[in-house]
């Protein structure tokens, strides 16, 4: 392989060969290397096995398949219990071998015993055969194949091969007369042992069968597997073999030395010399084992992962005469004396008696590359890390391997790097390469063999989708080749035949540095008709050409070409250099150019200095694991010809310039804290180097540095040396919660769960890797991970990428896989059924041990009633039947018969022809017509109780379980004063569903009597429970159920199903008789205005002895509706008695009592009160009794409970208004900072100030008494009550104060659950948190909280940095100065992220999300200003008025509480200054006069004198009335009022009318009329409410119709408090409706058709979904803000002319554009997700304040593709010619490519760059391509698969993006926008 042909433009891919195989619809896959031979017919052919044992013979230059055939069926993966490191099929997975001699072909396969497409499988039945194949024409030899199957080891004969267990993976071996194969395990599973095999190669004679676990190991001890990455078992070619053994079991050496001439018989993480006889016996000679063998083996880190490798005799050194080196699991490599390999514990120390051993990053699976030539080199491929590079000297008769180089590229993140492979031009110095196969990223990559300046060179690399993990590179004529797993086979070359023949290579011999040679002349000869166009030099500059002649020139076949060459070395050693002589010609299977290479030597007269390498590192060297330290070592060289002195040698621990210090002298060399320096040289001779070893022996974790400075004649140079010490890592696993909230431990042998999964669903749950050692640690490894990916069953890893074996973490760093559970599909009332599999995992833990975490799910499926007592289904499913075989198999239609001959149905088939969904559940199965859709099949089921698979018991009658919601409560007996339950129902068929579904809404039902059906919400006096048997009597309906008997009830109960398990007993909830001195008196009527009017309490968990608690100074107490209390002296003369059952509600807090109904109170009156003599007013300022475990705060902070205080017109507290559904008390204070007031109203509402308005005062009636909305412990105020507190600490001022607003950032006193704690230092030994860490240039103190889920504390430094933790580390504290944490968050200026070494410190409380508050705006030149603010409350409840009677309630007749106030306050006119009130008259409320104070006209503020009518619905809403500007805006339901509607008729007059609404079920629907139109409006189309006294019906409030009037109303910002008060005004000054808009003008809105559905269309675009956001943003091509003015419309019309395709609105009033959401945005978010009306038209949803509505531009808009100008902070770069795309990771998707989903692929993996190619390639890079040809954007005109609005590149031209910060401004938008691409004109573009 020329390196001039490799690196040029024309060595590219030759051909590309589709494999044919096809086994099961899978592609093939290639783990055997491919062979490439050359036969007796001159033809060099390509011989390759496949997994689906299938064997090829193609032409190795075109590809061509020129033969084929398969050996046997493959093994499945299936069958090996979720081992899936080759997957799906195992065949050939070895390499072969050719013998010269015979043209045959030698291999194994893995099969069957039989040879049946659905022959029986399964481990037992599995096989290992050698084959014998002719390459002439693939036929099988004699004798062969040869089954291994029973093969007894020679060396232990309890050991037994089964091939279906054992594996054989490693290359085989051709010695002599025999051929030799190595067998290891699957995924260390099964009862294994490591074999060497070996057959006679005519015969087939089995020669040698030797067990690596030999004499005297038990047979059920597994290990010493011989697997090497598939790399070969080696031979010295003088009759010796030598292998590698992976971990086991037997430890038969444990802590004591022995020699390698007396080996074990158990080869466990061993090397192994063998020498082979002449029977083709093995005999063991030698062996290696590393010293910490035992805590290898409990690691899991094999040595073999590697192959065992001979290096040429260029590496000898003094006795050392051949050397090998093998790299294991554990990152260690070891060069290995082959005639002394060292035994066990023989060194210093009970070390390694081996020439050297280096610790690498991570583990090796590949063998090493080995260059002989130009000194030697050593190249080790490290999992996720760079490729080394070590160069081999001699100093002294001593060996040294000394890192001196790596790749400039990292291996790829998952097991797959391949072996190691090295090539030379014929053998001449100059001329290596290194070539390297990888899974990810550049899949060949080709490097010069030599380093430069510490890197290795990459002179070209390749793509190759489905490189097969592990392979490696394989080459013939100038091609190289290499199979994937995805079934295509590639080859990759150039023309082989040059243009000329130019005698090279042209040797200039020796010169000085700086000299120059004389001209030598190039003499080339053309081979063909040929035109010379330029001659240049590729590679290092020390030749240059001279004597060119005039270009172009053209030379005929046989004419010749001259120029001229010269010399000038500018450093020492061979150097080379290639003349290209570029040409054009026409002639087929010639290249264009023709290199012909110089050579030369360089050399220095004087000595000169030179150190290789530069920098030592020592990375996680557990302190005191290793005795005596570890070693490596540097060279320094003398690259001149005169002798080299040293003259001094410094040493620092700071910088490479000092200061230099005195190291300490020990015997071995000077010493610098825990680095000595052994055999610094004093004098080296001319062109010599001597070795320095640098012991690093640390004693304590930490970091360490030394610096080094050689002086000498010939110069000076430094070199570092670094050490990272630490403890052992400690693996913590953990797996996700049910409901992925919390984690649980990992503990041996207990399995993880995901619980009960339902047919047809799935469930996603984690499992967590955590480094949980010390910050002293070292980073944790994964040796072994075996996923339970691609294997049958319900559970699995959703990939093998996750958790994957070299995985490393630091300390506290976790690493996450996802598993699922997956029930499928299946007929409901069949039995459960466990799911189960493992995940086999070890660590770099030497305490964790190899794992096999077990999984365990419970698949269940519906199950149907009746139901057992266990809860299972009655009837099972029997499976699907023929249906008219002949006739019905069941006689009676829609019901099973005991009269069909007592037989099932005859005939079973195939579920999948019972294949309808019922009509009534399309979740469950109703027979079919059969997968030829030509029969009728049933769906059978059969009553478990008497179906025993053939017949069926007689029936019974039994007792109905129960059906439609309702359980069986057992037999009752009839009451003793009247029936069990009251009303009675006919029934025309009498069975037990029919009286249930006749009851329905009724709690109770009963079926009497055989026939007779009753129902009631309770169950009457003196019917109890009675035994079962006494209801007796058959149904008159259904003979086959029990309906009662005579005085006898089978009674059911709704929502019972478990007759053993509900909190009600057997005889319903009952009325207490007495509670305290109370006696219960009957149930009586509520009536207009309360019975009982001293005091009310409302709680959700309500009970009779809280009731009593609140009301035990007064007479009576009653309950009503469940949850409500109320108190009083005396009772209403108009309540009586009620004797129709409504005191039938159980209490909200136990279900066993009763509670009042539907105005009905339990009513109880007071023993020590004489009922004629009412009692004393109760005391003037009762404190209210808590519900049990709630109470007041009394003090918090600096604040002070100052009791329960009323509210009032205005409020009470006017500086700042916040409203949360999970509203606590700290959360309040927090939000209260610099006020000396905070008060909580309603559960859920807060209150800042300095003052307090002079109508508010102590409130006696208990209204204080409402638990918090987000801590129930704790109150937070009630209707109209206010849980007042004051800072004592803070001097109050006279008159209101508004704290002055202060410049800068602010802290932020709480983010979502976390508490704002203080500004604190950093620790000081390490982070202040540790748990986890992200950073953003758009950092934000919310982004910090919603990046440290689960962690109790988090922390923002430096602006941009988040810190999460569980605790806060040593010595970080509160700050002395607060006022340190001054940096302003990127991310939002106005708030503060800490500062340097100082963090804005929160912690994890019972946090509140702040919901935002809105208000209604209209018309500014005549507005009516309501009490509406802070009432409209996103997402929360909402209150629009206060009342003037401060102790009253407005109420109505049906419903009453309170006697109505004889007015209510409801607004002013601001231009009039008019009071408008709403007053009482008979019948009901009525609209006065407007009062007017202000000169302004008042009647065009006057309302007419008109009745609301109250007879329907006895609950008016308030509602605002201005008549002038024909306006009516209705509020939204009121906390504290009863719940229905008021609508305004108003005519084009100045009058106005009130009348009731029907619904009392629906927000209000307004209409107002006038002289030209008529129409509606919404108001709020998100106000949803919750309200302490409700209206008392069965229904509750619903929001499907809400509505406005014909005024355009506007939502906006609220304003923090109630003074101003909002505003009403009309649309003129605001905004102008949508003129696209087709809603009808007198239609409703209801709010289901606010929200849009999916495909739904609007103008041009069509609804896609409502999308999260993202940082950066989701949709970065163009944006604008309207706070007053957006519309879907004018967003939409923005993008189209922006020509961007998706338009999506954000939080009211934002809009943004772009072509494709970014890769990790999606429309599929929850519903509701997206709820902010539009802020330019209400009946509009504008996304939210974290989704958008995204709308997507359909055909009719005709948006043209462009080019992506911006995707995050990468930016467009433009189109560039390369044929292969970037150097880094890389795929293809060829349907749903898209800009956007490359480059945030690109951006996660780490890259720079992205490219994008041919409209369906993505490409990632950390640098953009050398020197690419730019072309014009036009150039770059294929559009992207996945978005056809979009361009990604073209064939062979990629479109450009690189990462730029600097391209996004402050508030997360690009700074660019898409611009035209000239080719818009030519693509086509479907939309």
């Amino acid at each position: 392989m020329d390196p001039a042909v490799v690196g040029s433009a024309q060595f590219g891919q030759i051909f590309k060969t589709a494999l044919p195989g096809n086994y099961q619809n899978v592609p093939e896959q290639v783990f055997s290397q491919p062979l490439v031979y050359t036969l007796s017919d001159g033809v060099q052919y390509v011989f390759l096995a496949t997994t689906q044992n299938n064997i090829y013979k193609m032409n190795a230059k075109t590809g061509l398949i020129v033969a084929q055939r398969n050996l046997h069926v493959p093994f499945l993966t299936s069958d090996l219990d979720g081992c899936v490191d080759i997957n799906p099929f195992i065949g050939v997975t070895a390499t072969g071998v050719i013998d010269p001699d015979t043209d045959v072909w030698y291999l194994t396969s893995k099969t069957y015993i039989n040879q049946a497409v659905n022959g029986p499988k399964g481990k037992p039945n599995g096989r290992y055969y050698f084959h014998a194949i002719n390459t002439n024409d693939l036929s099988e030899k004699p004798n062969f194949p040869v089954d291994l199957e029973g093969t007894v080891a020679r060396n232990n004969p309890v050991r037994i091969f089964g091939g279906g267990i054992h594996h054989q993976r490693p290359a085989l071996l051709h010695y002599g007369q025999y051929v030799y194969a190595g067998f290891a395990s699957h995924c260390v599973q099964y009862n294994f042992t490591g074999w060497i095999m070996g057959f006679n190669k005519d015969t087939g004679e089995i020669a040698e069968h030797f067990a690596t676990e030999g004499a005297n190991v038990a047979n059920t001890v597994p290990g010493g597997g011989v697997w090497m990455s598939g790399g070969g078992l080696a031979s010295d070619g003088a009759g010796s073999m030598f292998f590698a053994t992976g971990n086991g079991y037997a430890s038969q050496l444990n802590g004591i030395p022995v020699s390698g001439r007396q080996p074990p018989t158990s080869l466990e993480e061993a090397a192994v010399h063998m020498t082979i006889g002449d029977n083709g016996q093995l005999t063991v000679v030698d062996f290696f084992m590393p010293w910490e063998k035992v805590q290898l083996d409990g690691a899991d880190k094999d040595l073999g992962t590697s192959p065992l490798e001979l290096l040429p005799s260029q590496f000898s050194c003094g006795s050392v005469k051949r050397m090998g080196v093998v790299t294991g699991k554990s990152g260690k490599t070891y060069w290995i004396d082959l005639d002394n390999m060292g035994g066990y514990q023989n060194g210093p120390n009970k070390l390694d008696a081996v020439i050297q051993v280096y610790q690498n990053e991570n583990s090796v699976y590949a063998g090493a590359g080995v260059y002989p030539l130009e000194g030697g080199y050593i190249y080790i491929n490290v999992i996720q890390y760079k490729t080394h590079v070590f160069k081999f000297s001699c100093t002294n008769g001593s060996p040294l391997f000394t890192k001196v180089a790596d790749s400039p590229e990292v291996n790829a993140y998952i097991l797959g790097v391949g072996h190691g492979t090295v090539t030379s031009l014929n053998g001449q110095p100059g001329t290596g390469l290194v070539w390297t196969s990888d899974v990810e990223g550049a899949n060949l990559r080709i490097y010069d063999a030599v380093p430069v300046d510490g890197v290795l060179n990459l002179i070209n690399e390749f793509n190759v989708l489905g490189t097969t993990k592990f392979t490696r590179p394989v080459f013939g004529d100038g091609i190289v080749y290499i199979g994937t797993t995805l079934g295509f086979f590639y080859a990759f070359g150039a023309p082989v035949n040059l243009p000329f023949n130019c005698s090279s290579p042209y040797e200039f011999g020796t010169l000085d540095l700086q000299d120059t040679s004389s001209p030598k002349i190039i003499t080339c000869k053309a081979s063909i008709n040929t035109q010379v166009t330029g001659v240049g030099i590729v590679g290092n500059p020390n030749f240059k050409v001279l004597g060119v002649p005039n270009l172009p020139v053209t030379i005929a076949a046989g004419g010749v070409f001259s120029f001229e060459a010269t010399f000038a070395p500018g450093q020492v050693g061979p150097l080379s250099s290639n003349a290209i002589i570029n040409t054009t010609n026409a002639v087929g299977g010639f290249s264009i150019e023709t290199p012909v290479r110089l050579e030369g030597t360089g050399q220095s007269t004087n000595a000169l200095l030179s150190i290789n390498p530069n920098t030592v590192s020592y990375n996680g060297v557990v302190t005191g694991q290793q005795d005596g330290g570890v070693n490596q070592s540097i060279i320094i060289i003398n690259q001149g010809n005169s002798p080299l002195s040293v003259t001094s040698v410094l040493f620092s621990t700071s910088s490479e310039t000092g200061p230099w210090i005195t190291p300490t002298t020990t015997p071995s060399g000077p010493q610098i804290g825990p680095f000595t320096f052994i055999g610094l040289p004093s004098t080296i001779a001319g062109n010599d180097q001597d070795t320095v070893t640098i012991n690093f022996n640390p004693t304590s974790p930490a970091n360490y540095a030394a610096f080094v400075q050689v002086n000498s004649n010939g110069g000076s140079k430094v070199f570092d040396v670094l050490g990272t010490a630490g403890t052992n890592p400690v693996a913590l696993v953990e797996f996700q919660t049910l409901d992925g909230t919390d984690w649980v431990e990992y503990q041996r042998g207990i399995p993880f769960t995901f619980g009960n999964v339902t047919e047809n669903t799935s469930r996603n749950l984690k499992m967590r890797l955590t480094n949980s050692g010390p910050s002293s640690a070292v980073r944790l490894s994964v040796t072994v991970s075996k996923p339970p990916f691609g294997v049958p069953g319900i559970i699995g890893a959703v990939n093998q990428v996750d958790l994957a074996e070299g995985t490393t973490l630091g300390p506290g760093e976790s690493a996450t896989a996802t598993l699922f559970c997956s029930a499928p599909k299946s007929q409901i009332d069949v039995d459960s059924y466990t799911g189960t599999a493992q995940w086999t995992l070890n660590t770099g833990d030497p305490a964790f041990g190899k794992q096999v975490i077990e999984f365990f799910c419970e698949a269940v499926a519906e199950q149907a009633p009746p139901l057992s007592p266990s809860g299972s289904a009655i009837y099972r499913y029997e499976g699907c039947f023929l249906e008219n075989n002949p006739g019905r198999q069941l006689s009676l239609q829609l019901y099973a018969s005991d009269t069909n001959n007592d037989e099932t149905p005859k005939k079973q088939v195939d579920e999948a022809n019972c294949n309808f969904a019922c009509s009534g559940n399309i979740n469950e199965i109703c027979g079919g017509n059969g997968v030829d859709a030509l029969g009728a099949y049933i769906s059978l089921f059969a009553d478990s109780t008497r179906f025993d698979g053939n017949t069926t018991a007689p029936a019974g009658p039994f007792v109905n379980s129960g059906v439609d919601g309702y359980g069986s409560l057992g037999c009752y007996t009839e009451g003793t004063d009247g029936r069990a339950l009251g009303v009675g129902m006919g029934l025309s068929t009498a069975t037990v569903a029919n009286c249930l579904v006749a009851c329905y809404s009724y709690r109770y039902a009963g079926v009497e009597f055989a026939a007779e059906c009753y129902c009631g919400n309770n169950l009457g006096i003196g019917s109890v429970p009675t035994a079962i048997d006494e209801c007796d009597m058959a149904c008159s309906g259904n003979g086959s159920e029990y309906c009662g008997a005579a005085n006898r009830l089978n009674v059911y109960e709704h929502n019972v199903t478990d007759t053993g398990d509900t909190a009600v007993p057997p005889g319903g909830p009952s009325i207490l008789s007495t509670v305290g001195s109370y006696s219960y008196v009957d149930c009586h009527t509520e009536v207009d205005g309360r019975a009982l009017t001293g005091k009310a309490i409302a709680a959700p968990d309500m009970t009779v002895q809280y009731c009593l608690g609140n009301c035990s100074s007064f007479a009576y107490f009653a309950l009503e509706y469940s949850d409500e209390c109320y108190c009083g002296n005396t009772l209403a003369p108009t309540s009586v008695p009620a004797s129709d059952g409504r005191c039938s509600m159980t209490c909200a807090g136990n279900a066993t009592e009763i509670c009042g109904g539907p105005n009905g109170l339990t009513l109880y009156f007071s023993n020590t009160t004489d009922a004629s003599t009412p009692p004393t007013d109760p005391p003037t300022d009762p404190q209210p009794t808590g519900p049990p475990g709630v109470s007041f705060v009394e003090n918090l902070g600096n604040f002070t409970y100052q009791g329960c205080k009323t509210e009032v017109d205005g409020r009470a507290l006017t500086g700042k208004a916040i409203a949360a559904p999970d509203m606590t008390i700290e959360y309040c204070m927090s939000n209260c900072t610099g006020f000396s007031y905070f008060a909580l109203e309603y559960s859920d509402e807060c209150y800042c100030s300095n003052t307090i308005a002079a109508g508010s005062v102590s409130a006696t009636d208990g209204r204080c008494s409402m638990k918090c909305a987000g801590n129930s412990t704790e109150i937070c105020g009630g209707p109209n009550g206010l849980s007042l507190y004051f800072d004592s600490s803070f001097q109050a001022p006279s008159s209101p104060v508004t704290p002055a607003p202060t410049s800068g950032p602010r802290i932020v006193n709480q983010a979502g659950p976390y508490i704002y704690q203080g500004c604190y230092t950093e620790a000081t030994d390490a982070r202040a948190l540790i748990g986890n860490e992200s950073y953003s240039t758009l950092m934000t103190i919310e982004m910090c909280a919603s990046n440290c889920p689960g962690w109790t504390y988090m922390g923002v430094e430096y602006g941009t940095e988040c810190y999460c933790g569980d605790s806060i580390s040593a010595g970080s504290v509160k700050a002395t100065n607060q006022a340190d944490c001054n940096f302003a968050c990127p991310g939002n200026s106005t708030e503060l992220c800490g500062a340097g070494d100082r963090l804005e410190m929160y912690m994890k409380g019972t946090g509140t999300t702040p919901q935002a508050l809105f208000k209604i705006a209209g018309d500014a030149n005549n507005s009516v200003t309501s009490l509406v603010s802070p009432s409209m409350i996103l997402g929360t409840g909402a209150r629009s008025g206060f009342f003037s009677s401060a102790n009253t309630l407005p109420a109505s007749s049906n419903s009453t509480k309170t006697s109505p106030p004889s007015s209510i306050f409801l607004g002013t006119v601001a231009s009039s200054t008019a009071i408008i009130r709403l007053t009482t008259s008979s019948g009901g409320y009525k609209a006065a006069t407007a009062e007017t104070s202000g000169s302004s006209s008042s009647s065009d503020h006057s309302i007419s004198s008109s009745v609301l009518d109250l007879k329907t619905t006895k609950s008016p809403r308030l509602t605002l009335l201005s008549s002038s500007s024909s306006l009516l805006v209705s509020t939204s339901p009121i906390k504290g009022l009863p719940g229905s509607t008021a609508k305004l008729s108003q005519s084009s007059s100045s009058s106005s009318s009130l009348s009731s609404v029907s619904s009392a079920h629906s927000l209000e629907e307004i209409t107002s009329t006038s002289s030209s139109s008529s129409s509606k409006l919404l108001a709020s189309p998100l106000l949803t409410t919750t309200s302490a006294s409700r209206s008392k019906s069965p229904s509750t409030l619903s929001s499907d119709s809400l509505s406005a009037s014909a005024s355009t109303t506007k939502l906006a910002a609220a304003s923090s408090s109630q003074s101003p008060i909002t505003k009403i005004s009309s649309p003129s000054s605001a905004f102008t409706r949508d003129p696209s808009s087709t809603t009808p003008s007198s239609s409703t809105i209801s709010l289901s058709t606010l929200i849009p559905t999916p495909s739904q269309i609007v103008g041009s675009f069509a609804y896609l979904g409502c999308a999260n956001t993202t940082e950066p943003l989701a949709l970065n091509g163009a944006s604008f803000t309207n706070s007053t003015g957006m519309t879907q419309s004018a967003c939409q019309k923005f993008c189209i002319e922006s020509n961007y395709g998706l338009a999506a609105t954000q939080a009211g009033s934002k809009c943004f554009c772009g072509n494709g959401l970014q890769s990790y945005s999606s429309v599929d978010q929850k519903n509701g997700a997206c709820s902010t009306a539009c802020s330019g038209n209400f009946s509009e949803i504008c996304g939210s304040k974290s989704y958008l509505s995204v709308w997507n531009a359909t055909a009719g808009a005709k948006i043209p593709p462009t080019t992506v100008k911006q995707v995050g902070i990468f930016t467009s770069k433009g189109c560039f010619d390369t044929a292969h795309g970037l150097n880094g990771t890389s795929y293809s998707n060829s349907t749903a490519m898209t800009v956007e989903s490359c480059v945030m692929f690109c951006e996660r993996k780490g890259y720079n760059n992205a490219a994008l190619g041919n409209g369906v390639d993505c490409s990632c890079g950390a640098a953009a391509p050398p020197k690419p040809a730019t072309r014009a954007l036009d150039q770059c005109n294929v559009l992207c698969v996945g978005n056809r609005r979009e361009f990604c590149g073209a064939d062979g031209r990629i479109s450009l993006y690189q990462k730029d910060p600097g391209s996004m401004n402050s508030d997360g938008t690009p700074i660019s926008i898409n611009t035209e691409n000239k080719a818009t004109i030519k693509a086509v573009a479907p939309l």
